[in-house]
Parts: C-alpha cells; sequence; structure tokens
C-alpha cells in the first residue's frame, strides 16, 4: 500500500511539472531570445543584430557579448511618440471591443443557458461554426461585404436607411466590426460555460422571497457569472491588443495598432531588435495585469 501511495505521488509530481516544462520550453525560453534581440544593435548582416554570441568563443566572448547589450532600442520606445500612440491606440481598440463583446455576448450566453437542454448543443454549435472557417478568410469576407458597393451598402441602400452608400472600409467602425465578429465566441463561451453550472434553486429561491428579476439578475446570477466574465474579458482583451490581421485590412495606415507597428519594424524596416523591444514591452504590459490579478484571487481564496 505504502508502495502504491509513493508511486501515485510521484505520478502526480510529474503530471504537475509537465505544464511548467511546456511553459519553460514555449513561453520562457522565447521570450528570452527576443528579449535578447531587444539588447542588440541592428546591422546589415545575417542575424540583422549584433552582438551574435558564439560559445565556442569562451568565457572573454560572453564578456564581451554582455559588454555590447544596451537598453537604446528601449530608451527609443520612450523618445518617439509613434510607438505610444500605437500602444494607447491598441488599448484603446481593445478596451472599446471587449467592453461591446461584453454587452453582446451576455444576452447571448444568458439564452443559451436558460434554453431548454436539448437545444444548447444546437446553440453551441452555432456560436462555434465561424471557427471552422480560416480567420483570414472569415476577415476577407467583410472585406468584401464593407466596400463601398458591398453588400452591406446594397442593403442600407435598397431599405432606404440612406440615399448613397457609405464609406466603412479604412475607418474604425471597420474595425470593430471585424474584431467583434472574430472574438465573439471567446466571450460567449466562458460565459455560457459558468452560466450553465449555476444553481437555478438560488434563482427560485429569490423570487420566493419577493426579489424582483432585474434585482436577482444584479444580485444573484451577475455575481456568480463573475469568474467567465473575467475569463471571457482576459480571452477577448488580450489577443485584441496585439491583433493584426484585423486593422491591417479594414482599418487605415494613418493610425496603426501596435501589431501594425510591430510588423512594420520587423518586415519592412528589418529592424529586429526594435520590433523585439515593442514585443517585450506589449508582453509585459499585458502579463502583469494578470499575475496582479491572480495574486488578488488568491488572497480572496485564503481570507475565504
Amino acid at each position: 500500500m505504502a508502495e502504491t501511495r509513493r508511486r501515485a505521488g510521484g505520478a502526480g509530481r510529474s503530471a504537475v511539472l509537465i505544464p511548467y516544462g511546456w511553459l519553460v520550453l514555449f513561453f520562457l525560453l522565447p521570450f528570452l531570445i527576443v528579449l535578447k534581440i531587444s539588447l542588440s544593435a541592428t546591422a546589415i548582416a545575417q542575424p540583422p543584430y549584433t552582438p551574435v554570441f558564439d560559445p565556442s568563443a569562451g568565457l572573454a566572448a560572453l564578456k564581451e557579448f554582455l559588454a555590447d547589450l544596451s537598453f537604446d532600442n528601449y530608451a527609443q520606445l520612450i523618445a518617439d511618440r509613434l510607438y505610444l500612440f500605437s500602444y494607447l491606440r491598441s488599448l484603446e481598440i481593445a478596451a472599446v471591443s471587449t467592453v461591446i463583446l461584453l454587452v453582446l455576448g451576455y444576452p447571448v450566453a444568458y439564452g443559451m443557458a436558460r434554453v431548454a437542454r436539448r437545444w444548447q448543443g444546437l446553440l453551441l454549435v452555432l456560436v462555434i461554426l465561424p471557427f471552422w472557417t480560416s480567420f483570414l478568410i472569415r476577415i476577407y469576407a467583410w472585406v468584401t461585404i464593407l466596400q463601398h458597393d458591398g453588400l452591406l451598402n446594397q442593403a442600407l441602400v435598397a431599405l432606404h436607411i440612406v440615399d448613397a452608400p457609405l464609406t466603412w472600409l479604412a475607418t474604425d467602425t471597420a474595425i470593430y466590426i471585424g474584431i467583434v465578429y472574430s472574438y465573439f465566441p471567446f466571450m460567449v463561451l466562458p460565459l455560457y460555460a459558468a452560466l450553465e453550472k449555476m444553481d437555478e434553486s438560488l434563482l427560485e429561491a429569490a423570487a420566493n422571497l419577493g426579489c424582483p428579476r432585474w434585482k436577482t439578475f444584479w444580485l444573484v446570477t451577475l455575481p456568480l457569472s463573475r469568474p467567465g466574465i473575467v475569463a471571457g474579458v482576459l480571452l477577448c482583451f488580450i489577443p485584441i491588443v496585439g491583433e493584426f490581421v484585423a486593422p491591417d485590412l479594414l482599418g487605415g495606415s494613418s493610425r496603426q495598432m501596435i501589431g501594425q507597428t510591430l510588423w512594420t519594424e520587423f518586415f519592412a524596416n528589418r529592424d529586429w531588435p526594435a520590433a523585439s523591444g515593442v514585443a517585450a514591452v506589449l508582453l509585459l504590459l499585458l502579463v502583469v495585469p494578470i499575475v496582479i490579478y491572480q495574486h488578488q484571487q488568491a488572497r480572496e481564496l485564503e481570507g475565504a
């Protein structure tokens, strides 16, 4: 029996190490590589940055390598207002899009959780159905819909809502449409998971005590669905901040999001150190709030 328990404990510890190993291999190690490149200088070479460390050169080469690293790229990020505006625009687009997704997604998830169970599977399939098509193809479909003589303008003119076709492409409205459409399932699914497992007897108890429906929703349903709200917000906000495809194809080039700026530095300007600095700062902007939130949740669980 003791031997069985020892083996089970060892297997459990090994299973716990798997996700940590995955994070180290596919998150921490690539981040360290990007961080190293961000501390380098641009060069017309292959790779297009210096210094490049050669392990066979020995300890002296390592000291020289470390001495040549600098924070000039991060100083440039602070000095150049283009990067600041790109970060702020990305945060603005992500925040507004996430709010729109929450406002639209919560009623859909609530309806899915309250409908008869035999229909929930069908509705769930309809929500995730867009995932079966390539993300790029879906954005190109919106380009076709939103163009000057596209389906949307044709419908608006035919219904006499507008007298002449409107300009949709290369506007913030087009960006919001593309992003909200693309990330809608990421908001609905966590909300549905939280609402579907909620104990309905709590709602019945509130009704029996004379609580109005709106107050029951505000005091019971909404607090219990908080984990789904937080999960949906994080799943949408984080990738939207670094979004590139939707802003590039549907928006204009006058005000770029940070994903577009990153692509320009990396591919057009071939400035890998500057692009790596942009990516490193972006990652810190997104990871730090998540760590703070997790720490706060851990303290609340300990207090409970």
